[in-house]
């Protein structure tokens, strides 16, 4: 099977950035501006925005003259990095090897996910549904090429698929911008009278080579949908960042917490698609006019509650002030391992992990990382002596414990054709016998007194209705040690030997 490469992309991307951290704007008519002052002008501007006319470059003013109510946001570098993030971790899930192209796209390599997604078609589907679930609308194509992909991942009917070998015929059509060349290319190429991709990839190769050099050729191996360049796999982030620029300056601590609940919602969301949890937790405020606020807590262990996390943070807040209003800020997560609760069927419920961290952080915060702990016997003979260690209850057992050693028998030898057998019964099989006829010779013998006999047992279906049984089934022991199966049939009044235990 041919190289396949997936396009997941998100359109209006700092917009879909802005959204995923202002879920209540979604739905509403929103613009957001890069630059400052009269300077500023509409970067990206939402659908109902749109509808009323507002287009990309217009002034504040210009915009709020088509639509007076229209909601305004600034860009937001830490939203949209945080976004971006988020996009790759969606990506990790499906394909360890997952290339970022900035800007609200990623690549995939499909190589080897053949047997967990036989057609492409589910696969950008799944991609796509994963994108929803982290709250950002998204595109997804797949192709042979980064190029080809990237153009499909653009197309309305989301997920596109071009067929393994057509990436050439799907490009040919498309004006030449699309293979984003520098200027004095294009330029030399439209004087020559070329204006699509098809008919510079029919151009031939050595004569693009020494005419436009490294650069060109890679243009033309584009062009017939080649890459170019391999797939350049994205190391993984060892932190989790999430923070916003504020709209205004905050001055008390409860708007403050308001929007930085909803920041450590995202960042729990996404250290659970790891498997991870919050170990420490540094925060960072941009202060305003200038400056920033900068702290960090240490969590007993690691824990995914929101609740807890939040009162960290407004715990070290209120002991710790900025001393000036806060513009914006941002929640740094270092991962690592929750701990594993021991389980128990019969016993006291086991102690939450995440309740046992909520408590002891609170409890740091309020006295004091080295005023809280477990305490230990000192050197001294004194009964008052006595020293603090960090209270870590011991995790449960990676390995599990020795099964004890079986009582009884181990192993059951079937007899087949059952032996038919002479026992005495009164009313239990005192002696058991096997009869010298032409159907036991060469079978084995069983002759002897029974020293233990178990039962009755009626095995058969319908017992539990109180009807007759066909057979009832006995466990004996002889006096020779050998302990065997034995059952009478009811209806031709036999006994058989059935199986032999060793």
């Amino acid at each position: 099977m041919s190289h396949r490469i997936a396009c997941l992309r998100v359109p209006l991307f700092p917009l879909a950035a802005r959204l995923r951290s202002e879920p209540e704007l979604a739905g509403e008519a929103l613009v957001l501006l890069a630059g400052n002052g009269s300077a500023a002008r509409v970067s990206a501007a939402s659908r109902r925005a749109r509808r009323a006319g507002i287009r990309r470059g217009m002034s504040l003013a210009q915009a709020r003259a088509l639509l007076p109510k229209v909601a305004v946001r600034g860009r937001d570098a830490a939203c949209e990095s945080a976004a971006q993030q988020s996009l790759l971790e969606i990506a990790e899930i499906f394909s360890p090897r997952v290339e970022n192209a900035g800007r609200g796209v990623v690549y995939l390599d499909l190589a080897g996910l053949e047997r967990h997604w036989p057609r492409d078609h589910e696969l950008g589907s799944a991609l796509i549904q994963a994108a929803e679930r982290a709250r950002m609308a998204a595109r997804a194509g797949i192709a042979g090429s980064k190029l080809a992909a990237h153009i499909a991942a653009e197309q309305a009917d989301s997920p596109t698929v071009v067929p393994a070998g057509e990436e050439a015929g799907f490009l040919a059509p498309l004006p030449l911008t699309r293979l984003l060349a520098e200027a004095h290319v294009l330029d030399r190429l439209a004087r020559w009278g070329i204006r699509s991709i098809g008919q510079f990839a029919e151009l031939p190769k050595d004569e693009i080579a020494s005419r436009f050099g490294e650069a060109g050729q890679g243009l033309h191996r584009q062009a017939r949908g080649i890459d170019p360049h391999p797939l350049v796999p994205h190391r993984p982030a060892a932190t989790f960042d999430e923070g916003m620029t504020l709209e205004w300056p905050l001055t008390t601590l409860e708007p403050f917490l308001f929007v930085a609940r909803a920041a450590l919602d995202r960042m729990c969301e996404r250290m659970a698609r790891h498997g991870l949890a919050c170990l420490r937790l540094e925060t960072s405020l941009r202060l305003e006019p200038e400056g920033t606020h900068e702290r960090s807590v240490v969590l007993p262990a690691p824990t995914r509650d929101v609740k807890t996390l939040l009162t960290l943070v407004k715990l070290d807040v209120e002991a710790h002030p900025p001393g000036a209003a806060v513009a914006g800020f941002t929640l740094r997560g270092h991962p690592d391992r929750p701990r594993a609760a021991q389980l128990t069927l019969f016993g006291p419920t086991a102690l939450s992990p995440d309740r046992l961290a909520t408590t002891l952080a609170r409890l740091f915060s309020l006295l004091g990382p080295e005023r809280a702990g477990a305490p230990r016997r000192g050197t001294d003979h004194r009964p008052e002596d006595f020293r603090l260690e960090p209270f870590a209850p011991p995790p449960p057992p990676d390995v599990r414990e020795p099964e004890p050693e079986g009582y009884g028998l181990l192993a059951v030898r079937t007899l087949r054709p059952p032996i038919p057998l002479e026992v005495l019964v009164d009313p239990r099989p005192r002696r058991v016998a096997t009869p010298v006829t032409e159907a036991t010779r060469g079978r084995p013998r069983i002759d002897g007194t029974v020293r233990v006999a178990s039962g009755p047992w009626a095995l058969e279906e319908g017992w539990w209705n109180e009807r007759p049984v066909d057979r009832e089934y006995w466990d004996v022991e002889l006096s020779d040690g050998g302990i065997y199966r034995i059952y009478r049939d009811r209806r031709s009044e036999s006994w058989f030997a059935d199986g032999m235990y060793d």
